[in-house]
């Protein structure tokens, strides 16, 4: 691969070509976030956090730093008040589903986030697709994977292929931005029976649980 030359934030940047703008930046110390990125795995650009500016051929356009490839001459921007103002936004959307997220909860403080803007829906999952992508590229077992679309999208073990392989793996539980013990129980929830609605309750005559 050839070399070309790039600026980011003012540094001149030597960088291969094919590289992502977040892989570029790296190599000069410059740090672009990231929450759904992972070296293992193909770019997928999930959650928009490594949002950045770049300019090329006159051009200045919003791009993903984690999937965007470099350019010569190109000038990327990665700390600008607009790029603030749209870092501090999802970040706050993301709170909204995983408020206690140690990862979410550095960035709010980074980004002066407020994790009471939007509606709790505390689903745990922000939809990063790390978990989902590291079984299927890294471990290629396909033992999780997304479940409908848009606005009710969620993520979960599939219960025949999770049941074999999953215990003996984990890997995937320390990859998730949220928590690991909430990946954990997903997967614990997937493998359970499900409870038939008239077992559901407690059968006693002692009257324990004032039934």
């Amino acid at each position: 691969m050839s070399e070309i030359v790039l600026q980011i934030d003012g540094k001149e940047v030597k960088a291969q070509e094919g590289m992502t703008i977040v892989e570029a930046a790296k190599t000069v110390g410059i740090e672009i976030p990231t929450l759904c990125h992972h070296e293992k795995l193909e770019p997928y650009g999930a959650c928009r956090i490594c949002t950045v500016e770049a300019e090329s051929n006159g051009r200045k356009t919003l791009v993903a730093g984690c999937l965007y490839p470099v350019e010569s001459g190109m000038v990327v921007q990665t700390k600008t008040e607009k790029l603030h103002s749209i870092r501090k936004v999802l970040v706050e959307q993301m709170l909204a589903h995983a408020p206690d997220a140690p990862q979410l909860v550095e960035l709010a403080k980074e980004y002066g986030a407020d994790k009471d803007r939007f509606d709790k829906d505390p689903s745990f999952c922000i939809l990063c697709g790390l978990c989902v992508r590291y079984c299927a590229e890294v471990k290629q077992k396909h033992a999780i994977g997304y479940m409908d679309r848009g606005p009710r999208r969620e993520i979960s073990f599939i219960p025949d292929v999770a049941a074999k392989e999953c215990w003996d793996c984990k890997e995937c539980f320390p990859l998730c931005p949220t928590s690991a013990l909430q990946a954990a129980y997903v997967l614990t929830e997937a493998l359970l029976p499900e409870q038939p609605e008239e077992e559901a309750g407690c059968s006693c005559t002692s009257g324990c649980c004032g039934g």
